[in-house]
């Protein structure tokens, strides 16, 4: 500094030596950083605008980090991400593009620091937590410092449809699989979930008894059965054992949601699956038929399907019999259809009922010399002075009948049974 006199007068300080010891442009140069491509460099944030973020970080000028750079978050506002005056890391992308701007990127900064990080949890079996940020084709995506990928199998410990909710979650997670030359990261919150439930589980699986029954909520419906949630694990419906039934696909008998009661069939400690039966709980429907049918009797049916060496008729809720073609009538037969038709309503006699093989043999010709009718026919039809059994004396109360038998509407007018004749044209009872 120089001085003043007593008038006020200023006089500069005298320089009588060159304290620079270089020239100005060279202690200009001296006061700023230097940067590579790749480098990792602190600075502070001076700007923020929509698409760009002004960060200081001593150098000649100030660096640019695009808005993509700011976040792994897709679509983000930069002042959600940053703030003035806020202390920032970021990595040197290129030291001057086709503008002459020093580019920078915090998210790779973040990235490069993260996969340190990462490499030595996934070396130790370690667990990762973060913010679940996106759901993308086939799973979401956690903020773990880098993008890691979730799959929606790997979710929960079972198969989750609905992924939407899981956003904005923390969750904790394994890492199963790392590649940083591929930038793959992929997580498992089932694994971490199994390894933190195991001992409830295999409270549960011990405490689980084959043929005890128990009520649970269905979860999940797949082409090969249904899910179970048990109120501790998921056990597996077979379709196999979801109905007594012929089941096309196992959505025809439950949905996700219902509550069923089933019964345990298997418990394998070892795979930690359980295996479940829902028919096991029901009225098994030949078992049924079997008890108030007997061979001799006659029963109405529907035939379902012809086949080389006869046809299927239903005779019950489940239950179908054969009638062999040599059952069909009492003349020669070359084929099934020259006697009868999918769809057509008939009598037919059962003549043999196994109920171990669920086989039921049934006689068309048989039918027509006529017998004692099934208990279920009974109160719908009468045995007439002739011997013959009749469904009333007059065609309004054989309608009546019959109309009772289908319910309210009775069947429609092509598919009324020809055995609803007038009584003296009914086969004869024995």
């Amino acid at each position: 500094m120089g001085t003043f006199d007593d008038e006020g007068n200023y006089t500069p300080r005298e320089i009588s030596v060159d304290d620079l010891g270089m020239s100005f442009a060279d202690a200009i140069d001296g006061t700023l950083v230097e940067v590579d491509d790749g480098q990792l460099v602190t600075g502070t944030i001076v700007k923020i605008d929509k698409d760009e973020v002004l960060l200081d970080i001593g150098y000649k000028s100030e660096g640019v980090i695009p808005s993509r750079e700011l976040s792994i978050r897709n679509d983000v506002d930069p002042n959600e991400i940053v703030s003035l005056g806020e202390k920032v890391e970021a990595l040197v992308l290129t030291k001057e593009d086709k503008e002459g701007r020093l580019v920078l990127s915090k998210k790779r900064a973040q990235y490069e620091r993260a996969w340190g990080t990462i490499e030595k949890l996934k070396e130790e079996d370690g667990i990762v937590e973060g913010p679940v940020i996106e759901v993308v084709k086939g799973g979401l995506i956690v903020d773990i410092g880098l993008r890691g990928f979730l799959p929606a199998s790997l979710v929960e410990l079972r198969r989750v449809r609905d992924l939407q909710p899981y956003v904005g979650q923390r969750i904790q997670a394994k890492i199963i699989e790392l590649d940083k030359n591929r930038n793959n990261v992929v997580l498992s919150r089932r694994a971490y979930l199994e390894e933190t439930q195991k001992e409830s589980r295999d409270n549960f699986l011990n405490n689980l008894k084959v043929g005890e029954v128990r009520e649970g909520t269905v979860s999940s419906v797949v082409s090969f059965g249904a899910f179970v949630d048990l109120g501790g694990m998921d056990g597996l419906i077979h379709v196999s054992e979801l109905s007594w039934k012929h089941v096309d696909h196992p959505g025809s008998v439950v949905a996700v949601g219902d509550h069923v009661t089933v019964q345990v069939l298997d418990v394998d400690m070892s795979r930690e699956r359980i295996s479940l039966s829902l028919k096991a709980t029901q009225q098994d429907p030949w078992q049924e038929f079997a008890e108030s049918h007997e061979v001799g009797q006659l029963v109405y049916g529907r035939v379902t399907k012809l086949v080389q060496f006869g046809a299927f008729v239903q005779v019950g809720d489940g239950i179908e019999g054969l009638v062999h073609i040599s059952e069909m009538s009492t003349h020669h037969v070359d084929a099934p259809d020259q006697v009868v038709t999918p769809g057509e309503e008939l009598w037919v006699k059962i003549i043999d009922l196994d109920l171990a093989r669920r086989r039921i043999s049934l006689s068309i010709k048989q039918a027509a010399e006529g017998g004692e009718l099934a208990e279920e026919y009974r109160e719908h039809f009468e045995v007439d002075e002739h011997g013959n059994w009749a469904s009333g004396d007059s065609d309004a109360e054989r309608e009546a009948a019959w109309s009772e038998y289908y319910g309210e509407d009775g069947p429609p007018a092509d598919e009324a049974p020809a055995d609803a004749a007038p009584a003296d044209e009914a086969p004869a009872a024995e």
